[in-house]
């Protein structure tokens, strides 16, 4: 059964929201890339800009979503995750990019409506 991830991340203080965009997708994604790679069957950043065009602190910058096939495959990946140098690399680029104390990681539970679509 597969299992979801999804984590909130804030940008550090004093960054741009574009230079946050920017500096994730050509650079912190690659690191993810490396390290879900073997394991995770899905990577998704979810940039999130408010509706009212606030930029207000205690809102989040991304939704990160990670999908594994299964528990063990999770499990896998977050052992490998531990390794010293793996995990020096995520921290340093993590503390470049992100307000750290503020990342909030869930287990996902989904569930679903498929709503009709209504012709016109």
């Amino acid at each position: 059964m597969p299992v979801t991830i999804l984590t909130l991340l804030k940008r550090r203080p004093g960054m741009s929201k574009a230079d946050f965009i920017a500096y994730y997708e050509t650079h912190h994604r690659l690191i993810g890339e490396k390290v879900l790679g073997p394991w995770a069957t899905r990577y998704e950043r979810k940039h999130l800009h408010p509706m009212d065009g606030s930029d207000i602190d205690y809102d989040f910058d991304v939704a990160m979503e990670i999908e594994f096939a299964d528990e063990e495959s999770m499990a896998a990946c977050f052992a490998a995750m531990a390794d010293p140098e793996t995990r020096r690399e995520i921290t340093e680029d993590e503390e470049r990019l992100f307000d750290r104390p503020r990342m909030r990681v869930y287990r996902v539970e989904n569930y679903r409506s498929d709503l009709p679509v209504k012709p016109g």
